[in-house]
């Protein structure tokens, strides 16, 4: 098994399928709530959540990854080049516009 780089992280992620808009809710209880427009359907809601999450993040789509969870709202996303500090950093700055 490869090491994990020091500038990678992952994060639980809680999302709402279906939600009326794309949305980031911020951190409660250390998991990070999203809600996407699209259906939990053929994968829509998860490239849904890698769109929204890249779009926050400032980063490419590339550099994240659905770990576990491709079946569940509740997700574990890999995301590659940040720190787990700078992620939530970077988060805070969106939830707070």
């Amino acid at each position: 098994m490869a090491n994990k780089p020091q500038d990678s992280c992952t994060l639980k992620v809680r999302v709402q399928p279906k939600a009326s808009r794309n949305q980031v809710d911020g951190f409660e209880d250390g998991t990070l709530r999203l809600r996407v427009t699209a259906p939990p359907a053929e994968g829509k809601a998860n490239a849904g959540v890698i769109a929204l999450m890249a779009k926050a993040l400032g980063v490419s789509k590339s550099r994240l990854e659905i770990v576990r969870g491709h079946g569940s709202r509740d997700k574990v996303v890999s995301i590659d080049t940040l720190t787990e500090q700078e992620v939530r950093r970077r988060i805070d700055a969106v939830v707070k516009d």
